[in-house]
């Protein structure tokens, strides 16, 4: 029996419904990833099913006695309300009863040592008759459900929302959920603002949850991971696909192409039909019935085709070559309030290098940003710069945003053009490209949802040269589809690149070495590299220093580190190590570009063969024509259709040579 079942259900905002009829059903143990493009209606479908919104038509079914608790994408707000308040509040009227005990408990002391005796009587009045309501209706036992969530979630008790980070905040949200113990659960980007230990904590978590769970995110990894289906919503459409992702992945990129070709075919049919339509007198005259209805039902068919959304199309100005040196950090330390964050960091980046940086939230990552940019001196030692350097900081330009300000001017300055590669483009077509309408375009930046302001931000970012990118978190809110292609730009892009995300696969497509904050982390060095402050450089992205024996441990419940003993391996033995793993990512890395090509020029061969050969069939045609070896044009004909099928035999050999190249990758 399902737990929920919507059926033919519809939504609009606007002139199309965002839900077209959609029909889903959800069972106990499921764990569906509803994937979609940017604006699509995938948090919207999660309102709706949490009964926040209502549809215009359709009909949602849940099963008797439902319990559903959903995560939204905005963080709570930060007031005085302390974290036991907070999570104790998502457990309805007792909830709310132990929360308020709790607050005046805490209270009581600050009453007494005040001397304000009439508050002292009157909370601990209300404290008595909270603890009798509380012992008649047995509600200890949920007290002791917030006190182990709070334990397994490493989260402090008494602090206040207010004092807390974007990170702790998520983990609140996350805390006030989970202690519900729902039937169904929903959860829109629960990655978003969390470290990486914390979102391994939250799929350890997930895959031992006993109910159902509906989940959107763009965190490729967690999906792979986590999800037993894919719900994709497309164009007002839902298809739940019981399949896993990377299966998901393959089909759909499938089932694109198919509808491509198919929509190729119907227009030029229609094309056809109009303008068999529009000759003249004669036509009319002659024209059937029923052909002409069968063009009235295409023109009607093709009036309600919905379009899929355009992709994001991104363009680096590198600018001009920086020099070979990018920066040197030598003997770097530095500490804040008695912590030690980074201890002694010895670090080169060259022209070429794509770095990433991991570290668990508040490790200094953002810290150690600031001082290779030069906008934070280290309390000791020295950070040389190389020369021509031209720096783009994503979180800078994050904070220069003007809200009251257009999208266009935020980028253009009032300007109409913006310069990309030594050319001028329109800032309305520029900003087209990164899926901003014209009206889009001109309206002002404090309207944008999430999605939106990170496009914008990338349309920023790129809208003027540099040799030194440097982003800090730029996978939040974009779809898939996006990253994907953000991805390919930076692996292109010839400068260097300093990025911090918690997206793990985004460092294993795009980086070539990371630098580790290792307080927190199991490593392959395990003695030096655990002293406080350590940050350490490997080789290759997330799965790479994985491989390498890196990673968080998030056995224990609270996420305490686990150190293993051992010794640390001696400085030459380690470079060398280093350099030898170096050799095989990179090798590695060649043969996925190798690869990538292949499966390119594989894909492009069948348009490829198709146009050369209408090339040659309309050669052939012209040479049988009456009269065309009288013709002064016959040589150079003959010449051009034996240069065509000489090319038209060597395409089908490298299509066949390919073919099974392709089979071969693809194994």
């Amino acid at each position: 029996m399902p737990l929920l079942r919507c059926e033919n259900i519809v939504l609009a905002f606007g002139a199309e419904p965002i839900l077209d009829g959609i029909n889903l059903q959800i069972r106990k143990g499921d764990r569906l990833c509803l994937v979609g493009r940017n604006g699509s209606g995938k948090s919207t479908l999660l309102k709706l099913i949490a009964g926040d919104i209502q549809p215009d038509d359709g009909n949602l079914w849940l099963r008797d006695g439902l319990k559903v608790a959903s995560l939204d994408q905005s963080l709570p707000p930060a007031t005085d309300l302390s974290v036991y308040e907070t999570v104790a509040g998502g457990l309805a009227e007792m909830g709310s009863k132990l929360a308020r005990y709790y607050h005046l408990n805490n209270h009581l002391n600050y009453h007494q040592s005040h001397q304000l005796s009439h508050q002292l009587n009157q909370d601990a009045a209300e404290v008595a008759r909270l603890q009798n309501e509380i012992d008649a209706a047995e509600g200890w036992g949920l007290n002791r459900k917030i006190d182990a969530i709070l334990f397994r979630m490493n989260l402090p008790a008494k602090a206040l929302l207010k004092t807390l980070s974007g990170g702790w905040l998520r983990r609140v949200a996350l805390a006030r959920t989970l202690v519900q113990e729902p039937d169904l659960l929903l959860l829109d980007e629960p990655t978003n603002h969390l470290d990486i230990p914390m979102i391994q904590w939250l799929e350890y978590q997930l895959l031992e949850f006993k109910g159902a769970v509906l989940f959107v995110t763009h965190d490729r990894t967690l999906i792979s991971r986590l999800a037993t289906a894919i719900a994709e919503l497309d164009r007002g459409k839902l298809t739940l696909r019981r399949e896993d992702y990377q299966t998901y992945l393959t089909h759909r990129d499938q089932r694109r192409e198919v509808e491509e070709q198919r929509n190729v075919g119907f227009d030029k049919k229609l094309a056809r039909e109009e303008k068999w339509i529009r000759q003249g007198i004669k036509a009319r005259r002659t024209r059937n019935e029923g052909r002409v209805r069968a063009l009235q039902a295409l023109r009607q068919e093709r009036s309600q085709r919905r379009m899929l959304q355009g992709r994001v199309k991104m363009q680096i100005d590198g600018g001009d070559r920086s020099g070979k040196l990018v920066k040197e950090l030598i003997g770097v330390s530095h500490a804040y309030d008695d912590r030690m964050l980074i201890n002694n960091l010895d670090l080169i980046l060259v022209r070429g290098d794509r770095v990433g940086i991991i570290g668990a939230n508040g490790s200094g990552k953002t810290t150690l940003l600031k001082i290779i940019l030069g906008e934070l001196s280290p309390n000791q030692g020295q950070v040389r710069t190389g020369t021509r350097l031209v720096v783009a900081y994503y979180d800078q330009l994050r904070a220069h945003l003007e809200p009251e300000k257009t999208v266009a001017d935020n980028v253009a300055q009032g300007k109409d053009f913006v310069t990309i590669n030594n050319r001028n483009i329109h800032v309305i077509t520029y900003l087209g490209n990164f899926l901003f309408p014209a009206e889009r375009a001109r309206a002002p930046v404090k309207i944008l949802s999430g999605g939106e302001t990170n496009r914008l931000l990338l349309a920023k970012l790129f809208s003027r040269p540099a040799n030194l990118l440097v982003m800090d978190e730029p996978t939040n809110d974009l779809d898939v589809e996006t990253l994907e292609l953000l991805e390919e730009l930076l692996m292109e892009f010839k400068g260097t690149v300093l990025l911090v995300t918690h997206d793990r696969a985004f460092l294993d497509n795009v980086v070539t070495s990371t630098l580790v904050f290792e307080d927190g982390v199991r490593s392959a060095n395990k003695a030096a590299a655990h002293a406080q402050g350590t940050v350490r450089e490997y080789v290759g992205g997330y799965t790479d220093w994985i491989d390498q024996g890196g990673g968080f441990d998030n056995s224990t419940s609270n996420l305490a580190p686990s150190i293993d003993p051992g010794e640390a391996q001696q400085p030459d033995s380690a470079h060398e190590e280093r350099v030898n793993r170096k050799k095989v990512w990179q090798a590695k890395q060649s043969q996925r570009k190798s690869d990538r090509k292949l499966l390119k020029e594989f894909k492009s061969l069948p348009e490829k063969l198709e146009q050369l050969e209408k090339q040659l069939e309309a050669l052939h045609q012209k040479m049988g024509e009456p009269g065309f070896y009288g013709t002064d044009q016959r040589g150079k004909v003959i010449t051009e259709a034996e240069h065509l099928e000489h090319e038209l035999a060597q395409s089908y050999a490298r299509w066949e040579e390919l073919d099974s190249l392709v089979q071969s990758i693809q194994d």
